[in-house]
């Protein structure tokens, strides 16, 4: 299983589409076995839901993201986490433990960078 989750170097953004990185881990067994960073490609509208897919990627975990995004991840069958804090590796072992679960966290507009999930 690949997870990613939107970072600011090795901790999770606020929001999804303005990430200075993708912090990407490997799983099995609920562990994790591999990891990389790789810098986020740029925001447009829908590319980064598909960019992420071409990945393999199955989780993306974020504080916030646009509701256009998780339309486009949805449709994708990836699961979607947000409302998420902390250390990117740390909150994805959460998850591996099926401790970590989505507040739903929504951003509606884009002029707010710095106040999704509030």
């Amino acid at each position: 299983m690949k997870i990613a989750v939107a970072s600011e170097k090795d901790q999770v953004t606020e929001h999804f589409g303005h990430c200075e990185n993708f912090n990407i881990y490997e799983a099995e067994d609920q562990k994790i076995v591999k990891s990389e960073s790789i810098p986020n490609p740029g925001h447009r509208p829908g590319f980064l839901p598909n960019f992420l897919h071409d990945l393999g990627v199955q989780v993306i975990i974020s504080g916030g993201m646009g509701g256009g995004a998780v339309d486009i991840f949805n449709e994708k069958g990836i699961e979607v986490i947000t409302g998420t804090i902390g250390e990117a590796k740390a909150v994805t072992e959460l998850y591996l433990q099926g401790e970590l679960k989505s507040t739903g966290s929504i951003c509606h507009e884009h002029q707010h960078h710095g106040e999704c999930g509030k």
